[in-house]
């Protein structure tokens, strides 16, 4: 019994064998190119990953710095806006308010403001001038924030009343300290402020000219 099992054992395993074709005796050199290969991924993979977490790492640190920066900007934005607005408008109040997003860069922002003998409401519901003006209320409270030495003003005071004419032109004034303007106007007013004024003309030959007159000199010279 036991040798009738030892040989059919032995039969089926020839049978094994030989089913297994013919031996690559290459085998075992392509084995250890192929383990070497496998080992040289493995490393890369593992740097990629490493390097993956130092980048999540990297953008979280900058997502929080920026996010820091931006709050800290917005709140400075927003004292100055407020100083500005009741400068300008005599009274009143005026906030920036952020619009939530689930990220930094979708992050939207309102102005609410209150002019004298208003409520609180959006700019959109204002008047044209009343929103004009709050347009220039930000746009010189981010000049306060961050100073530019350079700024060009394209008719800006369109929508201007008079009234809030002279206070725009005596905020130019304020701001000639530490910011040159070139203002593209129309208005009267605003021309008065200015210290050198350029104006086009145009001749019978309809060629155009242009004109400078320094305000300084001409009001010694009347």
């Amino acid at each position: 019994g036991d040798m009738q099992e030892a040989r059919r054992r032995i039969r089926n395993l020839k049978e094994q064998i030989q089913a297994l074709g013919p031996v690559d005796t290459q085998v075992i050199s392509h084995f250890e190119a192929v383990r070497e290969r496998h080992a040289y991924l493995r490393r890369q993979q593992q740097d990629l990953l490493e390097a993956k977490e130092q980048l999540n790492h990297i953008i979280n640190e900058m997502d929080s710095v920026s996010m820091s920066r931006f709050m800290e900007t917005l709140e400075a934005v927003q004292k100055e806006f407020q100083i500005v607005f009741t400068k300008l408008f005599g009274s009143g109040s005026a906030d920036l308010v952020l619009i939530p997003a689930p990220h930094l860069e979708e992050v939207g922002l309102d102005i609410q403001v209150r002019p004298p003998g208003k409520k609180a409401q959006n700019i959109n519901l204002l008047s044209g001038g009343e929103r004009a003006l709050t347009a220039i209320c930000l746009l010189f409270a981010l000049l306060r924030v961050k100073p530019s030495p350079f700024c060009v003003l394209d008719e800006i005071d369109a929508s201007l009343d008079e009234s809030n004419l002279y206070r725009f032109a005596g905020l130019l004034r304020d701001f000639t300290q530490n910011t040159q303007f070139i203002v593209i106007t129309h208005r009267p007013t605003t021309m008065e402020a200015a210290d050198m004024l350029y104006g086009v003309t145009m001749n019978k030959a309809h060629i155009s000219q242009l004109v400078s007159v320094q305000l300084g000199e001409a009001a010694a010279g009347l």
